[in-house]
């Protein structure tokens, strides 16, 4: 760990909470677990969070309602990406900090935790989109073909052809604000997130069943066409067929039963990442969450309850560290 000293200070920005570092070598993008990602993930995951600041990354907390349209709510993550880049540049000049890493989307990097996960797998798999309206029609309508009617595919077609286009356009907008900020002209090189380095913790890609109980209820949900989407089956195959998640990590724990059945997915059906860029770690679901006190960490949901910071570095937080300094290394 490095400079000690610097303190993490949350902000709001548009819909999120943002952690400007003074010096930053690039931005971490954050989208925690269902529950603890709407309520105060500055709270629950504040060691990690710190860790990471302390490295030299400018933080951005995204928040995601509670909805079984995953579809909709990674759109709403972004648009809200475009929000907030103009606003890293605005905030650090008149603060006088150093946005020069800001000024490349290639420094922006993702880690999720569950169900933030799947958000960042969507925004990924996006990335296989062609700018061409009937490409991207095409490969919806074979990524859907199997779980989908022909109602659904076309409804899918037209909210993703609205977001591209949206997109597009935003892009455009963001890089002509922030050339009249910095007085030169800058590129964002793709209009999802091709190209950024991410890393999955307990990555857990789940149906309805995993969020309504008794089973029959969620049955009911899914058999009225109010589940989630989109499902297990079409997120693996949105994976799959985007050819795309070359530059990711894969943390798992050991005694994690949520994420097991996804992890086994990444690593023996997609089987990737590779074996260097995959770490399996010591603790349960809930590892990543942690609140400092003094020398010691609070593992708030995980055992041990209490342990060192030394421990829980050497435990956690110096593997996801590392991880995405190789990561960085490799997409260079």
């Amino acid at each position: 760990m490095v400079n000690m000293n610097l303190k993490l200070r949350f902000k709001p920005v548009s819909h999120s909470w943002v952690a400007l570092h003074p010096k930053p070598k690039g931005v971490i993008q954050f989208i925690a677990g269902a529950f603890f990602g709407t309520f105060c993930p500055m709270l629950f995951y504040r060691y990690l969070l710190q860790s990471l600041f302390e490295q030299g990354y400018t933080i951005i907390l995204l928040p995601f309602n509670f909805t079984f349209n995953h579809y909709v709510e990674a759109g709403f993550l972004m648009r809200e990406q475009y929000e907030i880049l103009p606003e890293l540049v605005k905030m650090a000049s008149v603060a006088g900090y150093d946005y020069e890493a800001y000024l490349d989307d290639k420094n922006f990097f993702w880690i999720g935790h569950s169900l933030g996960c799947k958000y960042i797998s969507l925004l990924e798999g996006f990335t296989a989109l062609s700018p061409d309206a009937q490409d991207r029609e095409q490969f919806i309508r074979n990524l859907l073909s199997n779980t989908s009617n022909d109602s659904e595919i076309a409804s899918v077609i037209a909210d993703i052809n609205i977001l591209f286009d949206e997109l597009t356009r935003k892009r455009d907008e963001v890089e002509k604000l922030i050339c009249t900020y910095v007085g030169r002209k800058i590129k964002i090189n793709s209009v999802f997130i091709k190209g950024q380095v991410s890393i999955l913790l307990a990555p857990a890609i789940a149906d309805t069943g995993s969020a309504i109980r008794p089973q029959f209820l969620a049955d009911i949900i899914d058999n009225l066409g109010w589940g989630v989407k989109p499902t297990v089956e079409e997120t693996q195959y949105l994976i799959k067929d985007s050819e795309l998640f070359n530059i990711m990590g894969l943390v798992c724990f050991k005694s994690d039963d949520i994420a097991k059945s996804t992890c086994e997915w990444f690593t023996n059906i997609l089987q990737k990442p590779p074996q260097d860029f995959r770490n399996t770690v010591a603790g349960g679901h809930l590892r990543p969450l942690g609140i400092q006190l003094a020398k010691y960490v609070v593992n708030l949901f995980d055992k041990p309850l209490i342990e060192s910071v030394q421990e829980r570095n050497k435990a956690f937080e110096h593997n996801v560290i590392q991880l995405l300094e190789e990561l960085k290394e490799k997409s260079r």
